[in-house]
């Protein structure tokens, strides 16, 4: 693939970064002004940059989309640049609203558009490893996910000064920017919960500045934390009857796994591949799925992604985080003839 890069963020450098190292050409780049674009271009020697979305879709040097803008903004860039004949990679969290994602995944449906969500977990080796390990554990009773770090936007964010991780306006929030991460992590493995629940702490503008959430599977619980106002030590605990698995390392990488049997107490470490560049390992997995038409692949992850936000979407609900895309939607629901039973929030056992 040859990609054409949306953004000038601190994502965006590193994606670019990632993309040299892949050995994936970026001949474009989209961003909204051009005194912020032109340093990006010119440190990453890429030959076209555009402030015009349109005119940026028109060019034909790539043929794919890397959308790292707001979360805000991802539904529209995506679907527009699919219908444009693009494949996308859109980064986590994939949309603001399931409804959003759902209408994502029929686009890529219809128009036949490669769709990947940049999650770093899903493509990484040492996350399919896992899988063999769990029958290991006997039943597993609980996991235990937590990604919290002070955000060095949170000072500015207690003045009220808002930086786009806070903004409610932006899809922002510890939920949709860190807490993604663990849900991906669980839902990856085991699907959609049979319910959900999101507990939160939120600021002074209503967004979640940390927060719990809860999925049930019935015979397991996966407790989920995430925290942007304060921090503790990142990891993954996964428990039962026979044994533990440890992840010393923050969800999304699948380093430092090790798998702990209960009665002998012996210690396996079970992370043999060495993924030192965790998005490179992702940009290159899209590669290969895309070059190999291992279209079944790619539909499995979209229900993935699909799972999880609704996991996300119906979270805030339950915390009361109101997004501006949400008002734009009730006003949508008289077209809508029957809500789709994965939006009938968990609660009502749909799984």
């Amino acid at each position: 693939m040859r990609v054409g890069v949306c953004g000038n963020g601190m994502i965006v450098h590193q994606a670019l970064s990632c993309f040299q190292k892949a050995g994936i050409d970026v001949p474009a780049l989209w961003c909204r002004n051009r005194e912020h674009g032109a340093p990006v271009a010119d440190a990453f020697h890429i030959a076209s940059l555009y402030t015009d979305y349109d005119a940026f879709l028109n060019d034909d040097s790539f043929d794919t989309v890397y959308i790292g803008l707001a979360n805000s903004v991802h539904y529209d860039f995506a679907k527009k640049a699919m219908l444009a004949g693009k494949n996308v990679i859109v980064e986590k969290p994939f949309c603001a609203t399931y409804e959003q994602a759902q209408q994502l995944v029929q686009t890529a449906e219809e128009t036949g558009a490669w769709l990947f969500e940049a999650i770093m977990s899903r493509y990484s080796k040492n996350y399919e490893e896992l899988i063999p390990w769990l029958d290991k554990l006997g039943d597993l009773t609980l996991i235990r996910c937590n990604f919290s770090q002070y955000s060095s936007r949170y000072d500015r964010y207690v003045k009220h000064d808002v930086a786009p991780a806070f903004d409610p306006n932006l899809a922002g929030g510890a939920l949709y920017d860190l807490n993604v991460y663990n849900v991906h992590f669980v839902a990856g493995l085991f699907g959609a919960p049979r319910f959900s629940y999101y507990m939160a702490n939120k600021g002074w503008n209503g967004i979640d500045t940390s927060g719990v959430l809860l999925m049930d599977y019935g015979q397991f619980k996966a407790v989920c934390t995430a925290a942007k106002d304060s921090a503790s030590h990142s990891g993954i605990v996964m428990q039962g009857t026979d044994g533990t698995i440890v992840i010393d390392d923050r969800p999304g990488y699948i380093d430092n796994v090790t798998f702990t049997d209960r009665k002998t107490k012996e210690v396996t470490r079970i992370d043999t591949h060495k993924e030192p560049d965790k998005m490179v390992t992702e940009f290159t997995a899209m590669q290969e799925v895309m070059d190999h038409n291992e279209r079944a692949k790619m539909e499995i992850w979209l229900q993935r992604s699909l799972q999880v936000m609704a996991v996300l979407d119906n979270g805030r609900q339950d915390a009361g985080i109101v997004f501006p895309c949400d008002s734009v939607e009730e006003e949508s629901d008289a077209e809508v003839q029957e809500m789709p039973d994965i939006m009938k929030h968990f609660h009502m056992g749909g799984f």
